[in-house]
């Protein structure tokens, strides 16, 4: 039923199609069954640009029209859609791919579209010297940049001409046989499929360089295969088994034990590390001073002030630890602890003492009659102030008084 609708298609509907294809394959977002299907519709399109006898190899870019420029492209869509198509075997799609782009390459040579840089590097058979291929990437890399650039203002142009020529219609109606007035852009639709067509001969030749080199290494790699006997189902099956096998005697073996307790000191995990000590002993995480010095006063007895100078050689700059981190963090909980119960005693004598400190009824005690000598006192001292303000003894030792 397919293949009755485009046989009943026309060439430039089918080309269409086939582009839309090709354009939504360039941003992977197709399927493989549209990708073999834009495969087939440009098939149909070179089988009818065949039976049509469109191009002649004695013809120049000058004498083809306008309207059949834009089949030209369709080896190029062709090889394109086909280097995507995946299947188990890509040795068969790369040589099509390149068989495809290729012919366009050819082709477009013999209409005098290729650049001249590339049919000279071409005529010496390619160099291998690594500065002439860096710089002929970049020279094929800035020609499609600026044709890429023309392309994108041609259509930018066109665009704008078109919204122009639409408000020109809305304000003003046309009359009959004015129509085709403003659709004489056939030069600037031959530039803009000249300038495609000179960009995907840039991706063409990229993408030829690309496939060459993949499908020398996929060579290899089968040339390598077949030497090794291949990778046939039974082999890996076999080595599946071994592997499996392998795996369950590991696991039959292992040990299952209950971990030991993590070790949490310093000093202890060091002289397990240096066989002083095994994980299983109890430790109690208590450590004497370290001394340094000459072995045979380690743990002596210094009675003489030769031995305690003798003592003091080699030994460190800094002050040793006297504890380790854990006693060190026992200690500074217990004082956490101290320190909190002092604070809670604290507020609750604050809390309670409003009570104790409140005024007594009754006859006076002794304590307040402390208090009004007090008062008493403090009233003298202030009368003797203000007699006697602050300086007024010292008026002789003034300059000016």
């Amino acid at each position: 039923m397919a293949e009755s609708k485009m046989t009943e298609m026309t060439l430039p509907s089918l080309l269409e199609q086939a582009r839309k294809i090709h354009h939504l394959a360039s941003d992977s977002s197709v399927d493989q069954e549209s990708i073999r299907k834009g495969c087939e519709i440009l098939q149909q399109c070179e089988e009818m640009i065949g039976k049509l006898g469109l191009f002649s190899s004695n013809e120049t870019k000058d004498d083809i029209s306008t309207a059949n420029l834009k089949y030209l492209l369709v080896p190029y869509y062709l090889g394109e859609l086909t280097e995507k198509i995946q299947q188990e075997d890509r040795l068969p799609v790369l040589k099509a791919s390149q068989a495809k782009l290729k012919e366009f390459v050819s082709f477009c040579e013999t209409m005098e579209l290729v650049p001249e840089e590339e049919l000279e590097y071409s005529a010496q058979g390619g160099s291998n010297n690594f500065a002439d291929k860096r710089a002929r990437k970049i020279a094929r890399f800035k020609r499609q940049r600026a044709a890429a650039s023309k392309l994108s203002e041609i259509m930018e142009r066109r665009e704008r001409r078109g919204r122009s020529t639409r408000a020109a219609a809305l304000s003003t109606p046309v009359e009959a046989g004015e129509e085709d007035v403003f659709d004489d852009d056939g030069d600037e639709e031959r530039e803009a499929w000249l300038t495609t067509i000179s960009l995907a001969i840039c991706k063409a030749l990229d993408l030829l360089e690309m496939l060459k080199k993949e499908e020398e290494m996929l060579a290899a790699v089968k040339e390598r295969r077949s030497q090794d006997g291949g990778f046939s189902p039974a082999i890996l099956e076999e080595r599946a088994r071994k592997a499996e096998a392998w795996h369950r005697n590991a696991a039959s073996r292992a040990q299952y034990t209950r971990p030991a307790q993590p070790i949490t000191c310093a000093t202890f995990a060091q002289d397990v590390l240096e066989g002083r000590a095994s994980v299983s002993q109890a430790h109690e995480h208590k450590h004497q001073p370290l001394l340094l010095g000459p072995t045979s006063l380690v743990g002596g007895n210094m009675t003489t002030e030769r031995e305690r100078m003798v003592a003091q050689v080699f030994q460190p700059s800094h002050r040793m630890p006297t504890m380790s981190i854990e006693e060190a963090g026992e200690k500074e909980m217990e004082m956490m602890n101290q320190w909190q119960e002092r604070t809670k005693q604290f507020i609750e004598e604050s809390t309670s003492s409003w009570h104790n400190d409140a005024p007594k009824l009754g006859p006076p005690g002794p304590d307040d009659e402390d208090d009004d000598a007090a008062v008493e006192r403090a009233r003298a001292f202030d009368d003797w102030k203000d007699d006697n303000p602050r300086g007024a003894g010292n008026k002789k030792l003034t300059p000016c008084g």
